[in-house]
């Protein structure tokens, strides 16, 4: 189990779900390991968003009607509401987490679609596509992580596997 000081409402965001929330809010995701985690945020209305996605691209997979799942469409849903809540596009900024390769010693793994990679290119081009400037990343490698972001100041704490912290 992870151990975060954590203060105040908390919600856990589960795997191939996305949550919008206000300040004074904390969102949790858990175990992204070739799974992605997404946080927008606009600073000033301190309204922020957290996904949890699986999938780059939601056309490529045959059981698609979670939105949620998938990088393109999440990325479209989380904006979409933090709008409808009083978000302004021009002063949204993201941060993405995760991505791992996390079968990387696995014989003939290198010939495999490494969908961590995949993951954090689709989240790249999505929110370029949006105009929303990632303002901090970590991603790749090869452990995973669990983190919570802080919607009163747009803080991101990380814990991999083995227990090391950072905040973005």
């Amino acid at each position: 189990m992870v151990n975060f000081s954590i203060k105040g409402p908390l919600v856990k965001v589960g795997l191939a779900q996305y949550r919008i929330g206000m300040a004074p809010m904390r969102m949790m995701t858990l175990a992204l390991g070739s799974c992605l985690g997404i946080v927008i945020y606009d600073r000033r209305s301190k309204i922020g968003a957290l996904a949890h996605v699986m999938h780059p691209e939601r056309n490529k997979v045959k059981n698609n009607c979670n939105r949620a799942k998938f990088v393109d469409s999440a990325v479209e849903l989380m904006v979409s509401r933090m709008l409808s809540r009083g978000g302004v596009r021009d002063r949204l900024e993201a941060k993405i987490f995760g991505g791992a390769r996390m079968f990387s010693h696995v014989a003939g793994s290198r010939s495999i679609v490494q969908i961590g990679t995949a993951n954090i290119d689709a989240a790249r081009l999505e929110l370029g596509r949006e105009g929303i400037p990632i303002v901090a990343e970590c991603v790749g490698g090869t452990k995973g992580r669990s983190i919570v972001f802080d919607v009163s100041d747009g803080s991101v704490q990380v814990r991999d596997a083995y227990g090391n912290k950072e905040i973005y």
